[in-house]
Order: C-alpha cells, then structure tokens, then sequence
C-alpha cells in the first residue's frame, strides 16, 4: 500500500475538484460534502486523470455507511480508500482491502482515550486526527496506535501543516485550496 504525505485536498466544491484534476502534484483527493448520485462520475473522472480517491463514508448525502453502502463504494465506484468515525465501517474497509482511515475528534481527555481503545481494535491504516491543530495530540495518538497520522480540520495556513508535520503527522487534509501544492 502506497504511503500517504504531504497535504491531501479536501474537495467540497466543483471547481476544487477540477483543480485537483489538472495538478500534476496531487495524486490523492478526499470527497467530503457530496451527495451519492454525484460520487460515481466523479470518481471516473478522478480515475481518467490517474487521481486516488478516499471517500469521507459519514458526510455523503444519501450513503448509508453499513455494510451494503461500503459495498457499493467498493465494487460500482471503485474507490481507493475509506474515511470514518464509524469503527464498523474501517473493519470493512480493511477487510477489502481499501485504504482505512479512521477519523478521530479530540473534544476531551475521555473522547480520546474511549476511541483510542476503538483504533487499537480496529487498526486502520491511518488515523485522521481533528483538530489537526494539537501537534502535541497528533504525536501521542501516534505514539499510542503505532499508526500513521493524518491531522484534519482547521487546517488553514502554512504554518499549521508545518505544526502538524513537526507534531508527526503523515500528513493533513484541508479543503484551503490555496494550501495543496505545499
């Protein structure tokens, strides 16, 4: 399996979609935001340009995230990876062999520990950690799971991708598009 680094554009609009298809840097991209019918084109096109796609399972309108939903992303729109809160969810992704990686929201010290228990039992590829702000979060996630991290979420200047790659990310996610050829 390939390794993830650097910043990974977060597409929530369609001219942030055709940016990333015309860059020659980016290899991977993240659907956030999108509704079910739109996700199949999309990814055919983001095929044509040799672009990787993870799909954010929990954000897409009309997707249930079970087992038939993740299913249908597998087979019919034949996306490259999987990203969810949902424990569920990243033992399918991993059990198709898809990349998985498993979003984690730091609100408190017991939000952290409970899916810290969820991660070392699932064990997915990657953990997203949000906010992606907390270099000092995103070290002991790393430190805890022995997984890649990924820092998501307010990710909005230079200086916090370069916060959360010095924290040890692997690397960030941001829909700021302006940040992407970093």
């Amino acid at each position: 399996m390939e390794e993830l680094s650097g910043v990974l554009p977060a597409i929530k609009h369609a001219k942030d979609f055709e940016k990333v298809l015309k860059s020659k840097k980016q290899k991977y991209m993240v659907f956030l935001e999108s509704r079910l019918s739109q996700i199949p084109n999309l990814v055919r096109y983001a095929k044509r340009e040799n672009k990787k796609v993870l799909i954010h399972a929990d954000l897409i309108q009309g997707l249930k995230a079970d087992e038939y939903g993740i299913e249908f992303l597998i087979r019919d729109v034949k996306v490259d990876g999987i990203i969810s809160t949902r424990g569920n969810v990243i033992g399918l992704a991993k059990k198709h062999n898809l990349l998985a990686i498993q979003r984690l929201f730091v609100l408190d010290s017991h939000a952290l520990e409970h899916n810290l228990k969820i991660i070392n039992n699932v064990k997915p590829d990657y953990i997203e950690v949000l906010p992606g702000l907390i270099p000092k979060i995103i070290r002991e996630v790393n430190e805890s799971t022995n997984l890649p991290v990924i820092a998501g979420g307010l990710i909005r200047t230079e200086e916090d991708v370069e916060n959360a790659m010095d924290g040890g990310a692997k690397a960030v996610t941001t829909s700021n598009s302006s940040l992407w050829d970093l």
